[in-house]
């Protein structure tokens, strides 16, 4: 694997993608400042510890695919599958290293509250498909104007060649976390998680040893600075947009929906002292993250007009052309309202498009979301139909191919 390059002070030096110290302590808002409780500028301790953190990936899931190989890994990934889907004593002799990381998985830390998740999955159901409208057109697009995350993507083809099956398959994940009981030891989630988190070790091995992989610009492919960013993609950035978009968020919610992420990201391999309980506490990490990111590039147009074309392949059954278009429209107008036009245009996305969706939606959903908090049969009736909508659009992204998550052909750095 290739080694950092070293400081006279033996310590990792900092990758090119990384803004320097100096330029990260812009001040704060007495406003902002007063909301988060501090400096949203990080301290050199902190700085330090991002920029470090660059460096490292999931060690544990990395050293037992280090095992997988030495192993065998067509017949090691198998017993690794079985052993998270039936449990270790579907195994008969399994290997040590296997037994040690699943049972490491299996006792899960004393913080973990399932009634907090299962808490957060409700809410996620009840926002319908203003939840995933935020996460694709705000977090997922608006991430690719930070074009140090966008380099493994590329080069693992995941988002940019055949992003319709891609973004399914994230969705599909995201389906998996947010069922109620859905990161209960063999719900869903807890297999969809191990599973990608088991390709991301793959990838990370086969793009750290590749020549084109600049370890001296970008650090470690999928490092714990990515992870950490995307886990806030998922709650903080979404609850964000959710308030945007007019739906309210109690306290409550955005404790259960942090939790819920929480511990999503602890399975998937980040290190517990990323992990944040609140959304302040998200907030400045989040923003810590982002000094390490470079401005859009020709990969950020790459990305973003591959995104925004995924509607086009959509399947329906009725009107087909007709629904496409105006599916291609709806989001690209979503991503309007949360970008300026330099931001979309950096994106490749045509500037000239106006926030018309969520303009429109912007009184009856909150309209809405108000009156269900009065009335439990109109909150019960939210959730089951917003989770009817979320589950029709990921059947609309399928179409008749089987629902699954990421097995990576020939052409893949995570296949084996």
């Amino acid at each position: 694997m290739n080694a950092p390059a070293q400081t006279h002070q033996g310590l990792p030096a900092v990758p090119g993608r990384v803004r320097p110290f100096e330029k990260t302590q812009q001040p704060t808002s007495l406003l902002l400042k007063a909301l988060l409780g501090r400096e949203l500028a990080p301290s050199k301790a902190e700085f330090d510890g991002v920029v470090g953190a660059l460096w490292v990936g999931d060690p544990e899931m990395d050293a037992l695919v280090d095992w997988m190989m030495e192993f065998g890994a067509r017949e090691a990934r198998a017993l690794f599958e079985k052993a998270i889907n039936e449990g270790l004593a579907a195994i008969k002799d399994c290997p040590e290293p296997l037994r040690h990381f699943v049972r490491k998985m299996e006792k899960r830390p004393e913080w973990v509250d399932f009634d907090l998740i299962d808490e957060g999955a409700r809410f996620i159901h009840s926002t319908g498909m203003t939840a995933p409208y935020v996460l694709r057109d705000l977090a997922l697009m608006g991430g690719y104007l930070l074009s140090g995350f966008n380099q493994s993507l590329v080069l693992t083809g995941a988002l940019n060649k055949g992003a319709s099956r891609r973004v399914a398959e994230t969705g599909k994940w995201w389906i998996d976390c947010s069922e109620v009981g859905g990161l209960r030891r063999f719900g869903p989630g807890f297999h969809s998680t191990m599973h990608v988190r088991m390709v991301h070790s793959l990838v990370r091995r086969n793009l750290n040893s590749r020549k084109d992989w600049d370890a001296s610009e970008w650090g470690m492919p999928l490092s714990q600075v990515d992870m950490v960013a995307t886990y806030l993609g998922f709650c903080v950035v979404m609850l964000g947009g959710l308030r945007k978009l007019g739906v309210p968020v109690t306290p409550l919610e955005s404790k259960a929906v942090m939790h819920l992420w929480k511990y999503s990201s602890w399975l998937m391999g980040v290190e517990e002292r990323w992990l944040v309980d609140t959304e302040r506490q998200g907030i400045v990490l989040l923003h810590h993250t982002l000094m390490t990111q470079s401005r859009p590039d020709e990969t950020s147009r790459e990305l973003g007009k591959a995104l925004a074309e995924e509607p086009l392949e959509r399947h329906f059954s009725h009107f087909e052309g007709l629904q496409r278009r105006l599916a291609y429209e709806k989001h690209l107008s979503v991503s309007r309202y949360f970008l300026d036009k330099e931001k979309m245009e950096q994106l490749g996305l045509p500037s000239s498009t106006l926030p018309w969706y969520p303009v429109a939606t912007l009184v009856p959903r909150f309209v809405g979301h108000v009156a269900q908090r009065y009335n439990p049969l109109l909150r019960g009736r939210q959730e089951r139909r917003g989770r009817r909508d979320q589950l029709a659009v990921l059947s609309q992204m399928f179409g008749e191919a089987e629902q699954g998550i990421i097995r990576p052909d020939s052409q893949h750095p995570g296949h084996v």
